[in-house]
């Protein structure tokens, strides 16, 4: 079921009101899928991060780092890595990607898990 390849980006947010976190988001269907992890993705298999599916983003934050000023998500964004995903599978709640970006690269995993998800590279 191996679809194009689409482009990624995961922020580095330091929120004011919500800390650092790091926002991982997808292209699809003309929007950036978003989910929000408190901790820096995993580079590793046998780490699992647990993350907080986000509303979804328009494609113009694919390349945005700076200040954003006001509202819950105010403080500064920089990309942390960025590059091209493949949809390897997806059913119920998992979806397997390939990514290729600067710091993640190959197969991981979105698996939603009770009131969030869970990240992690495969092995």
């Amino acid at each position: 079921m191996a679809q194009p390849r689409a482009r990624f980006v995961v922020h580095e947010h330091r929120a004011r009101r919500a800390g650092l976190h790091y926002d991982l988001r997808l292209e699809r269907e003309g929007v950036l899928m978003d989910w929000a992890f408190r901790k820096e993705p995993p580079l590793e298999p046998g780490i699992k991060r647990f993350g907080v599916k986000q509303p979804d983003h328009g494609l113009e934050w694919l390349g945005f780092e700076g200040t954003i000023d006001d509202g819950y998500g105010a403080g500064e964004m920089r990309i942390w890595d960025s590059g091209t995903y493949e949809l390897v599978e997806e059913k119920g709640g998992l979806m397997k990607i390939r990514l290729e970006g600067s710091r993640l690269r190959g197969e991981y995993v979105l698996l939603r898990f009770r009131e969030g998800w869970l990240f992690f590279r495969a092995r």
